[in-house]
């Protein structure tokens, strides 16, 4: 019935076309008609006249347009970012839908020259087909996208907003130093003990572990890692402990609208796990 569909959907009869939310973005974005026409594939008409359209469906002035340049009106900049994030949102649904139409097969994101010991150990207890990895620095980013189900994110380091989350595990705090460092023979070490040196780097998140070994065997970067990277140590490189740094938590995060059922199973089976386990709630 015509009356009650309105109500489910409020808004029905101004409701835009996702083609509408593209046309405006890109010319947000290039600020010129021309441009933007160009990177759509379409005549500088076309684009014109689907803004003109757009405004008078909204009833508002979204750009303020001179035969020498394009400007924004402030609705035009708070709609420039809802169709951004619109978009954005489009997009992961449409991946996730695809990859529901697949077989459920699960896909984790990791950084590149994460630990092997502890991921195995983890997706062991996985039953399904064998897990797909996705090597990202953007771990929590890839589980939002829609790009993979979960993630393995070290807590307190990474944003894991709008995630949810089960600990599986520590990681303790070693720093990196090439063979034959001053401080290299030493038992244990103290961050007062690495500030001063040429080099020295807190963390390095943009960069792999193997890149991060290299540097540090050429005497370039002295930084500290989690203890799960001591099992990639080449013979040039030495790993100290250092004892005044927290250890790091790692967890594996997913969004709480996966239906993955590979998913859900594995995160019933960690969170049973008396030594970790424990459920993590992101904001």
């Amino acid at each position: 019935m015509p009356g009650r569909e309105m109500r489910r959907y409020p808004g029905r009869m101004n409701r835009l076309e996702t083609r509408d939310l593209v046309y405006f973005a890109e010319i947000a974005e290039e600020l010129h008609f021309s441009k933007a026409a160009e990177n759509l594939g379409i005549s500088q008409p076309v684009l014109s006249r689907a803004i003109a359209r757009l405004e008078r469906r909204m009833g508002v002035r979204l750009l303020d347009r001179t035969s020498r340049r394009v400007e924004l009106t402030e609705a035009g900049r708070t709609f420039r970012d809802e169709c951004r994030h619109l978009l954005r949102g489009l997009d992961i649904a449409v991946r996730r839908t695809r990859r529901a139409a697949d077989a459920p097969r699960l896909v984790v994101a990791v950084r590149p020259g994460t630990g092997s010991g502890l991921l195995t150990q983890v997706l062991s207890r996985y039953t399904g087909p064998e897990p797909e990895l996705v090597f990202t620095h953007e771990r929590a980013a890839a589980v939002r996208d829609g790009i993979a189900d979960m993630a393995l994110v070290c807590l307190g380091t990474e944003d894991i907003s709008g995630l949810r989350g089960v600990e599986v595990g520590e990681e303790l705090p070693m720093a990196l130093l090439p063979v034959g460092h001053p401080l290299a023979g030493r038992s244990a070490l103290g961050v007062a003990d690495l500030v001063d040196e040429p080099g020295y780097r807190a963390r390095c998140p943009e960069i792999g572990i193997d890149e991060i070994m290299d540097r540090v065997a050429l005497g370039r970067l002295v930084t500290v890692v989690g203890s799960a990277a001591s099992e990639r140590l080449p013979r040039d490189v030495v790993a100290v402990p250092v004892t005044d740094l927290p250890p790091t938590t790692l967890a594996f995060c997913w969004s709480p609208t996966t239906r993955n059922p590979g998913l859900l199973d594995l995160v019933q089976r960690l969170a049973a796990d008396e030594t970790t386990g424990r459920l993590v709630r992101a904001a």
